[in-house]
């Protein structure tokens, strides 16, 4: 199959590689790309545990500490093993969203504070609700995600209806794809989305199906090439 790969240029490198042990034709089409924010390290004085809601935060926050012995608690397994590779000694995995991560945070500390490493389109949810059941919660936003233009050869590919499926990991680059592709062709091609949040960002008339991981993680999302 021919499949379109939405992920930051980083991560979709990492998946094309893998599509490609598969059998698969991987086109890069990065929607969205972090720009990482500079400043002072961290304060991290009192802080009982970090939560990180995307691998790309634990990338922010290697740029700001060199303090790997804090338990981090991520929302899923790729964020985890972004986590292991960065040297972080206790590392707690939700296996889920950010409301996976909220209900698991209890299991692994009954009180304390905790920082939240975030970008700039992060709505706060995570934190209201952790500040609602008795923590202390801190958020620093250390990226912002920037929306890019589809790729040339992506385009083309779309227009000339070679496509087979395209992958869509968060609401916001399901829209951005719809805003650029959405008078493209789109019949042949089968959404396959990393949950039903991103699946509802893309009008089902224009695809030949769309389809929603089972789990909301990166591994359960390329099972559905399977």
């Amino acid at each position: 199959m021919r499949v379109l790969i939405t992920r930051p240029r980083a991560d979709g490198q990492a998946i094309a590689a893998r599509l490609e042990k598969a059998g698969h034709v991987p086109l890069l089409a990065p929607l969205l790309e972090p720009r990482w924010f500079d400043g002072p390290p961290l304060d991290l004085a009192g802080i009982d545990a970090i939560l990180v809601t995307s691998a790309n935060g634990v990338r922010a926050l290697m740029r700001r500490t060199d303090r790997r012995d804090i338990p981090l608690f991520a929302v899923g397994p790729q964020t985890a093993q972004e986590a292991r590779d960065a040297g972080f000694t206790r590392i707690e995995n939700a296996d889920g969203d950010a409301k996976a991560l909220a209900a698991a945070v209890p299991r692994w500390l009954a009180s304390g504070a905790l920082l939240h490493v975030c970008g700039e389109q992060n709505e706060g949810a995570l934190a209201e609700t952790l500040m609602a059941a008795g923590y202390k919660v801190r958020r620093e936003i250390l990226y912002v995600v920037e929306a890019l233009l589809l790729p040339d050869a992506a385009v083309r590919a779309l227009k000339d209806g070679i496509v087979d499926a395209a992958l869509f990991f968060s609401p916001r680059s399901a829209r951005i794809f719809i805003e650029q592709a959405g008078a493209m062709p789109l019949q042949a091609v089968s959404a396959l989305c990393i949950s039903s949040a991103t699946a509802a960002a893309l009008p089902p008339a224009l695809f030949r199906a769309i389809r929603v991981a089972a789990r909301p993680n990166q591994d359960a999302l390329l099972a559905l090439l399977d």
